[in-house]
């Protein structure tokens, strides 16, 4: 089975769905990560980010790791059939069995923007193999933006993740660039909170929550 995560920046993808992609891997199935957005590939810090995704990928047993190197902070300003058709590119040359993309309640415009865009290519007339498309939460992005009923990231799908989380708080510190103190939620000890919180409620250690957006059955 081919398990495709979508992630708007480095490292947005080890917060939301790290754990379930250690378990994907160690299952056999075959997990590909989008990066979709960078920054001047000739900075040195694009770059290092780069590294310690590709760090992280393997830590965590991703097969294959894609760089869209859409401009970060600007997807707005690309023309829209040339955004739209870059996701569909990339989806339909991947084939995916199951996807996970971000939250649409998120408060980074590069997540909702990429959500656009890949709820565009995953339309079924498009991309009839995918069973199933879920919603993953980013720390400091889906809790921090105005609430309303529209922003609510409420769960309705759990993954044990009990036996991958060391993998997962391992993966997050090859972010060396992107990790932030406590109390700070991008820190190791918010990760490891919002994964005992998501935990707690299906009686595990540690979980990761997601919303179903569509699933066959």
């Amino acid at each position: 089975m081919k398990v495709l995560v979508i992630a708007p920046h480095n490292d947005d993808e080890v917060l939301g769905v790290g754990g379930t992609i250690a378990k994907y891997a160690k299952e056999g199935n075959e997990v590909i990560i989008c990066e979709v957005t960078a920054g001047d590939l000739k900075d040195e810090m694009v770059q290092q980010q780069k590294r310690e995704a590709l760090e992280s990928h393997k830590i965590l047993g991703v097969s294959k790791t894609i760089f869209m190197d859409l401009p970060v902070v600007g997807l707005r300003e690309m023309r829209t059939t040339e955004f739209n058709a870059a996701f569909l590119k990339t989806i339909l040359e991947i084939n995916p069995d199951i996807v996970f993309i971000p939250h649409k309640g998120d408060m980074h415009i590069d997540h909702r923007m990429v959500i656009e865009g890949a709820m565009v290519a995953l339309r079924p007339v498009s991309s009839p193999n995918v069973k199933a498309i879920y919603a993953y939460e980013t720390l400091s992005e889906t809790e921090w933006n105005t609430p309303s009923v529209d922003n609510a990231f409420i769960p309705t799908v759990y993954s044990d993740i009990s036996e991958y989380f060391e993998l997962k708080i391992e993966a997050m510190q090859c972010h060396k660039s992107q990790l932030v103190e406590y109390p700070h939620p991008r820190s190791l000890e918010g990760i490891r909170a919002l994964a005992m919180h998501r935990g707690s409620t299906i009686c595990k250690k540690y979980a990761e929550a997601f919303m179903a957006i569509r699933a066959e059955i």
